[in-house]
């Protein structure tokens, strides 16, 4: 109920603001100041009003713990959080600038350290660019060096069930497990480890055998046309007439059938479906700018010396067709991520003793119920969906900056 009034009183903030700025455009002082105010939009002043709220309730919350106790009477009458101290609010905050710092200093080192192409990158390049590739090359490593860096097996099972996390035994913990353990005595720090190297090696695999399919199909049905081009855009239609986590989730369900006891086959029917059904979105862009490419001057060209269809796919099409693809590649990677997480958490994804974040959230869910008696118990599900999130968002953050860079804008 109070979100909802909270979210009721920003889009009436907005509206007012977005009236007013109407009202005010004739009488700005000048050309730029007039449209502006005639341009701007709720949407606009929707997000200024949500990032001034961010900001007020950030310095509120410092504020509380720069004062502890000792907060005035009047402070305490206008302040949100008072001298109590949330601590989920105050790891986001405190995690968003965190993030900032290191992207801003890893950014910092690009421009002076490697290559003369990399620090002209890292120069152009902005924070969050400089982030997310940090928090990808951080995953990778993770990924790659998982057997060295988790303590243990992500099967392993230990005699300490439901081991709390934090490593203090006053508490019910263990310093040998720091996370804790699960509903079976499984490590969750090894788990949530391998649950990167499953989750995120498995959904690059599938990314790249979805683009294999999707662009070599794409680009020969520009090159080709005619019946094939027809045929192979229908087929793709139908595929994508059904909804994908549904229609996913209906072949997985065939394939566990299919696959019985052998756990590791239902992995590569999963990767097989997703791939599929993943590479009709890449068909479609494929073929849309292998169409651009093939009535230009210089393809006709390639064609009328009598080159074979390899050559013109790959030394035509594809390297004109390369910057589009590549984005698209970071985004269909974290729609592939998110799909298996999602089957997972269903039940029909990476099947155990493999971990995987979304099965992580199912399994650790329950935990949510204690988080009256230890925040940090209750945090543990977050910590995969958490490990999720910032995957996504740093993915996207360098797809944006890869957008921006090939489509010729400039800052």
């Amino acid at each position: 109920m109070a979100f909802t009034t909270i979210m009721m009183i920003w889009l009436a903030g907005a509206v007012g603001l977005t009236l007013a700025a109407k009202a005010l455009a004739p009488k700005a002082p000048t050309v730029e100041m007039q449209e502006w105010l005639r341009d701007v939009g709720y949407v606009a002043f929707f997000g200024y009003i949500f990032m001034i709220t961010i900001v007020l309730l950030s310095v509120d919350y410092y504020l509380g713990y720069w004062f502890a106790e000792d907060m005035p009477a009047w402070l305490q009458a206008i302040s949100f959080f008072g001298p109590q101290k949330l601590p989920f609010y105050g790891w986001l905050i405190n995690g968003i600038i965190m993030f900032g710092i290191a992207g801003w200093i890893f950014r910092v080192v690009g421009r002076t350290v490697g290559t003369e192409w990399s620090k002209k990158m890292f120069r152009q390049m902005p924070v969050t660019a400089s982030f997310g590739i940090l928090i990808i090359i951080l995953y990778a490593i993770m990924s790659i060096f998982a057997d060295f860096i988790a303590p243990y097996g992500q099967a392993d099972v230990f005699d300490k069930i439901n081991l709390l996390p934090g490593g203090d035994p006053a508490l019910g913990g263990d310093p040998a497990h720091l996370l804790g353990t699960d509903q079976i005595g499984r490590d969750l720090l090894s788990r949530l480890i391998y649950g990167g190297q499953n989750t995120v090696g498995i959904a690059f695999a599938t990314t790249c055998l979805a683009f294999f399919i999707g662009t070599s199909l794409g680009f020969l049905a520009a090159t080709l046309g005619g019946w094939f081009d027809q045929l192979l855009s229908r087929i793709v239609d139908m595929l994508m007439a059904i909804p994908q986590l549904i229609f996913a989730l209906l072949l997985m369900t065939i394939a566990t059938a299919w696959a019985g006891s052998e756990r590791s086959l239902l992995t590569i029917y999963m990767v097989v479906i997703i791939a599929v059904l993943d590479s009709t979105r890449v068909f479609r862009l494929s073929r849309a700018v292998g169409m651009n490419i093939v009535v230009m001057d210089f393809f006709e060209a390639a064609k009328l010396r009598g080159e074979n269809l390899a050559y013109l796919i790959f030394k035509e099409i594809l390297p004109n067709a390369y910057a589009p693809l590549l984005a698209e590649f970071g985004l269909r990677f974290c729609f592939v991520f998110l799909t298996i997480a999602s089957l997972s958490f269903l039940g029909v994804g990476i099947q155990p003793p493999l971990a995987d974040w979304g099965t992580m959230v199912k399994d650790l869910s329950q935990f949510i119920n204690f988080a009256a008696f230890s925040p940090l118990t209750a945090a543990l599900p977050l910590l995969a969906a958490g490990a999720i999130a910032l995957l996504t968002v740093a993915v996207n953050f360098v797809v944006d900056w890869m957008l921006h860079r090939s489509s010729g804008l400039k800052e």
